[in-house]
């Protein structure tokens, strides 16, 4: 009896798993990519942001580049299809190179070139290419919860909700906050940074990945996103704009942006804040509709 009773047992809790296997695969199948997990770091972000590239339908505009172009928030363009892949601390080459490996390309890619100092980073790019990844076939249980609980409780928000946010910050007034402490660090360390070597190399990564993209029918525009005046002067920007500008001396491959700078705000004279950071949205939106773009 006893030993009847454990097999019962044995053959149930075997049971329960499968079934719970099963469902955690269907789970995959239903859901794919889209049930992501909690960020614990910015490589947590950075993967979150490539894995809803790659898994979503392939979007009108993408804009790739560094922590300076990480600010300008998805719901501040008006257009519904744009994507912004810039990562926190990365280069422009790491999204650049992902965006033009897949089979299916943008119409628009906006690159942003203010930070060319820090290599691609080639484990990224390996990871989401084009066919290189592969998804876990079964989903965790507990994982799959809170997955399925991150993805419910950050939902992005609807167009109107969108647009009533970008209406109440640009009824805001311009931030007054002093941030000359973090200009005068910041200069600091640009005019100690020499950019040479990592920006020829970002460069020329570049200039590969424009003309294989625009080689398979899509746009590319090169873009500069406003500093503070302090930080324009710093030696690291300004050899950084000597390279990329004499790489790209074509001024059609560029796309001029004109937000009003009196307007415009930075916390700490790199990284613009939220209502700067829409300024300038809608300054790039402007700059592609007069490209016919």
């Amino acid at each position: 009896m006893r030993h009847s009773s454990g097999q019962s047992w044995l053959i149930k809790c075997a049971g329960v798993a499968v079934a719970l296997l099963l469902a955690c695969g269907l789970a995959t199948a239903r859901f794919g990519s889209a049930l992501q997990q909690p960020t614990v770091t910015t490589r947590d972000g950075t993967i979150i942001t490539l894995n809803r590239y790659v898994g979503d339908p392939v979007p009108d505009v993408v804009l790739v580049g560094s922590s300076v172009a990480w600010r300008l928030k998805e719901e501040y363009f008006s257009r519904p299809r744009v994507r912004n892949l810039a990562l926190a601390g990365g280069s422009p080459v790491t999204s650049l190179e992902i965006v033009a490996k897949q089979k299916s390309l943008p119409k628009i890619v906006l690159i942003e070139t203010n930070v060319l100092t820090r290599l691609p980073d080639d484990a990224l790019i390996a990871k989401f290419s084009g066919g290189t990844r592969s998804e876990a076939l079964f989903l965790r249980p507990v994982r799959t919860a809170v997955a399925a609980y991150e993805t419910w409780n950050h939902t992005p928000p609807d167009p109107a909700e969108a647009r009533a946010g970008r209406d109440r910050l640009l009824n805001e007034p311009a931030s007054t906050f002093d941030n000359k402490v973090y200009i005068d660090r910041a200069v600091q360390q640009m005019n100690d940074d020499d950019p040479t070597v990592p920006a020829q190399v970002n460069v020329a990564r570049i200039r590969a990945l424009v003309d294989d993209i625009e080689r398979r029918g899509s746009r590319a525009f090169l873009l500069e996103i406003p500093f503070a005046a302090e930080i324009e002067d710093s030696r690291m920007v300004k050899m950084s704009k000597a390279i990329v500008h004499a790489a790209f001396p074509d001024r059609d491959r560029w796309l001029p942006i004109d937000p009003p700078m009196r307007e415009l705000r930075w916390a700490d004279g790199v990284h613009l804040d939220e209502r700067s950071a829409l300024l300038v949205v809608r300054a790039i939106e402007n700059a592609l509709a007069e490209r016919g773009q």
